[in-house]
């Protein structure tokens, strides 16, 4: 006969009361506890760093399809020169299809002008006047190669650092080593994120606590004026009553969390609905832009139809970057099958994609200066990879080419004006001083005060790394 168990009455209406509270907070959590399975429980950050960081934060710029070197910062006068040749090249798209290499492809100059700007003498096409004029502020890195030949893969890679599996994000990975400067506002947003190649796995927190993840805002392909988070702006004469019913819940939520000790995913949803709590006071002057000058709107191209979109994005980068949040990521693209500056078979289209962001880049490289945030921001543009010098099918546009492509960084603690390794005559493949993705990876962590090898979370058995067991600081692009 089994042995009867004992509930105390007080007990057992505690813990039936609540029960459809329960229910409904497990809903919210379950699907990441099971994805996440961690067998770590601190969801707290490793702290302020691993040594004195030259950057307090990052605002990443994604360029989603994948924008051509050879017709951006990359300028090869071979193109001009074989223009209409054909000649024989490794396509890593063909290779990786059916193991053929050297096949021949006709040579494609590109459509736009280069000249040289600045004391570094960059070389930037005319698709770029207004990132041009802050040339001796950019670090140029013309040798970046990385893993994937298709979106999917290299958009996963160039985010979390692995395609094969579900890893956390580069933005989560910055807010587990370094936490928030602002305890009122996330400390990881992207803006306008893709929901393709990867989706929300590109700004989510894998196995590390969920608290990492990344807070979404906007649509990639909405028209800028939705940068606002739904029901933050609450009345003032409702805030009263919506504390004191957020206190209730979060009473509750906490005598389950001391029940079950060490749950993340619980930890982490009790450390949202507080953080929201906070943003409903204190994220509308942040996500609004009305105190901004007419001056400054104009700059960013808010008011004219090609950039008002982007330059809104910019804006809000620079007014989160002010306010705090520690990784910014600022997304132009699209959600179709063919993203953005993924030019197959009709290159000019860059040049839609460049007045989309050209100025507003511009602005916001010039304003970050101006405040005094360039000192300590870190600006990083650039794709998942850039594109062949080659016509493709011998037709109007450019291939995928993960094997050389050009990144550029501006800000704290990069040589300003300084351009780092190149590719061939064509700028196809990078040949010296290489730079592959878990380098720059493990280089903007540096910069940040974080040891990419240290950096470490152990799930499944293992210690799990951004940079897995690869990637070096590029130290020759330092201050």
């Amino acid at each position: 006969m089994s042995e009867s168990i004992s509930i105390p009455r007080r007990r057992l209406l505690e813990a039936t009361g609540c029960g459809f509270g329960w229910l409904a907070a497990q809903a919210l959590i379950g699907r990441s506890a099971n994805a996440a399975g961690s067998e770590a429980s601190d969801t707290a950050p490793v702290g302020p760093g691993h040594f004195p960081a030259r950057a307090k934060r990052i605002i990443f710029l994604f360029m989603q399809g994948g924008p051509s070197q050879v017709d951006t910062f990359d300028y090869k006068p071979s193109l001009a020169k074989h223009d209409g040749e054909s000649i024989p090249f490794d396509d890593s798209r063909v290779f990786a299809n059916s193991g053929r290499r050297g096949d021949t492809h006709r040579v494609m100059k590109s459509p736009w002008e280069f000249r040289q700007y600045g004391e570094g003498g960059h070389w930037v096409s005319d698709l770029f006047p207004h990132v041009a004029a802050h040339s001796d502020r950019l670090c140029m890195v013309h040798s970046m190669h990385t893993e994937g030949v298709a979106h999917g893969p290299a958009t996963l890679f160039l985010h979390c650092g692995a395609s094969n599996s579900i890893r956390p994000s580069f933005g989560s990975w910055v807010h587990f080593g370094l936490g928030s400067e602002n305890e009122n506002l996330p400390g990881f947003v992207t803006i306008g994120p893709p929901m393709g190649n990867g989706g929300t796995r590109n700004f989510g927190s894998g196995f590390l606590p969920a608290v990492h993840q990344g807070t979404p805002i906007g649509r990639v392909d909405g028209d800028g004026t939705d940068l606002l988070i739904r029901n933050a702006d609450v009345p003032a004469a409702e805030l009263e009553d919506t504390h004191r019913r957020l206190d209730f819940v979060q009473r509750l939520n906490r005598q389950r969390f001391e029940q079950r000790s060490g749950d993340n995913e619980l930890d982490a949803m009790i450390r949202s609905y507080e953080l929201a709590w906070r943003m409903q006071t204190h994220s509308p002057e942040v996500f609004g832009i009305a105190d901004e000058t007419p001056e400054t709107l104009r700059e960013y191209g808010i008011g004219n139809k090609p950039t008002d979109a982007f330059g809104r994005r910019c804006l809000m980068a620079r007014r989160l970057c002010e306010a705090g949040v520690r990784f910014i990521q600022v997304n132009y693209g699209d959600n179709s099958a063919n993203p953005a500056w993924d030019q197959h078979s009709n290159l000019p289209k860059h040049a839609d994609h460049a007045l989309a962001v050209d100025q507003p880049i511009g602005a916001l490289l010039g304003d970050l200066a101006r405040r005094g945030l360039l000192d300590d921001t870190l600006v990083w543009w650039g794709g998942e990879f850039g594109r062949t010098p080659y016509a493709q099918a011998n037709g109007t546009g450019r291939d995928h080419n993960p094997v050389g492509f050009t990144s550029w960084l501006a800000g704290a603690g990069v040589k300003p004006g300084y351009h780092h390794g190149e590719t061939d005559e064509f700028g196809h493949r990078a040949v010296s001083q290489k730079v592959h993705m878990h380098d720059l990876h493990a280089t903007l962590l540096h910069l940040l005060g974080l040891d990419h090898e240290r950096l470490t979370f152990r799930h499944a058995g293992r210690d799990f790394r951004l940079t897995d067991v690869y990637g070096r600081i590029v130290r020759d692009i330092l201050v």
